[in-house]
């Protein structure tokens, strides 16, 4: 492994990750506003502990639910419920958490406000379904597996639940509702992000029907009835502040990469395509690039994988193992791909990193590289070479950026 790569990796993505924490995010969107009446904080998502933590230092409210994913609590807040569920597939922790939000503001008064708090994973970790827990759990993992997008996965699920697509504005009126939301969802829609609670849901039931024929989504007749319901088109009582994206997450990268001596290459910040494939395109840029110079190439979104095996891994570390051939034999060279989260797929870790010497490192191990990761096991195989990037719950959630260096060769 390439050191000096190494560690320049690890200070990019420390400093861009340190750049789109919440608080100071939060602090800044409630500065100049001022609530009647009692104010009530729900705060859902990845990075709800955080947020609710920085609004707790400045508001005045009566009462406060937390909502998040498992190991995500890192203390108490005054006044504060804290609950961990599971993410990305809904389970009862959650759903029971969901229920004491919609029990603490089912009565509330006209002058009443609602801080409600949003970031990413809040699609799984806020839920009151309306078909059994079992069929919700069941169609989210199909959509998850068979390479649909973020829109088109919180089209379903608004749907199929009693506070997604706008339901939960409904459910908090007359009162109203301020959301101050962490996006995660490329273009920053609020109608998408932790699928919309407090926002009018653009998409129809026509849609939704395209997108079940579209993947061949199996359904229960349960299911099948609830995509049938149109959503809220009318919401009056609700305000929704985006606060911070993936945009700021690159540009920090960007910005360190430019520190560190690198001339920087920015992509944008809306790949929404498979994983492997970016990460043998990176590959393929970065081999071109090599021998003019220290350069660096950034690109940020979310990627799909098609999962066709039962490994180990998240999309961050496909496309770092998806870039291991195309730079062999490259040492100057690295590929570097994390979450902002601190967390890639159902594992540990945060996402991957493979330089030239990765493949030599691998088949030195006599480990069969190439046959994991067509069983999407990508993470025994940087596990095995020392590419996982740990980070650990980092509080924060705005998707993921991707990032090539090549030193001067």
């Amino acid at each position: 492994m390439n050191q000096k790569l190494r560690q320049d990796a690890n200070q990019i993505i420390e400093k861009a990750i340190s750049a789109v924490k919440p608080e100071e995010a939060v602090k800044r969107a409630l500065k100049d506003v001022s609530f009647g009446g009692d104010v009530y904080i729900v705060s859902v998502g990845k990075a709800a502990y955080t947020m609710a933590e920085a609004a707790s230092k400045i508001l005045n409210y009566k009462k406060g639910i937390v909502i998040t994913k498992y190991h995500h609590v890192f203390g108490t807040i005054p006044n504060m419920t804290c609950y961990e569920a599971a993410h990305p597939t809904p389970d009862e922790a959650g759903v029971s958490a969901t229920r004491e939000v919609l029990n603490m503001v089912s009565d509330l008064k006209e002058d009443d406000t609602v801080l409600f708090l949003l970031s990413g994973g809040g699609s799984a970790l806020f839920e009151d379904p309306l078909v059994p827990l079992g069929e919700l759990q069941d169609v989210t993992k199909q959509l998850l597996a068979c390479g649909a997008d973020i829109t088109e996965i919180n089209a379903i699920r608004k749907r199929l639940s009693r506070v997604k697509g706008g339901k939960f504005a409904k459910a908090i009126a007359p009162a109203k509702v301020y959301s101050v939301i962490l996006s995660d969802v490329l273009g920053d829609p609020v109608d998408m992000i932790a699928s919309g609670p407090t926002a009018v849901d653009k998409a129809t039931c026509e849609k939704v029907e395209e997108i079940v024929e579209k993947y061949d989504l199996q359904l229960t007749d349960s299911v099948k009835n609830a995509l049938l319901q149109e959503t809220p088109k009318d919401i009056t009582n609700a305000t929704n502040v985006v606060i911070g994206s993936v945009r700021q997450l690159c540009h920090a990268a960007k910005t360190c990469c430019i520190k560190l001596g690198y001339e920087p290459e920015y992509l944008g910040d809306t790949y929404d395509k498979e994983a492997r494939d970016l990460g043998e395109k990176l590959g393929v840029m970065a081999v071109k690039h090599s021998g003019h110079g220290k350069k660096a190439i950034i690109i940020g979104g979310e990627s799909v994988v098609h999962l066709k095996g039962n490994g180990l891994g998240g999309r961050n570390q496909e496309i770092a193992v998806g870039a291991i051939e195309t730079i062999s034999n490259h040492p100057n060279i690295c590929v570097f791909s994390v979450g902002s989260d601190g967390t890639d797929g159902p594992c540990d870790a945060a996402g991957g990193y493979v330089d030239g010497e990765t493949k030599k490192a691998l088949e030195s191990k006599n480990i069969d590289w190439k046959k994991m990761q067509e069983n999407n096991d990508c993470y025994h195989i940087l596990e095995s070479c020392g590419g996982l990037i740990i980070t650990g719950p980092t509080g924060t959630n705005v998707n993921d950026v991707s990032v090539v260096l090549i030193d001067e060769g």
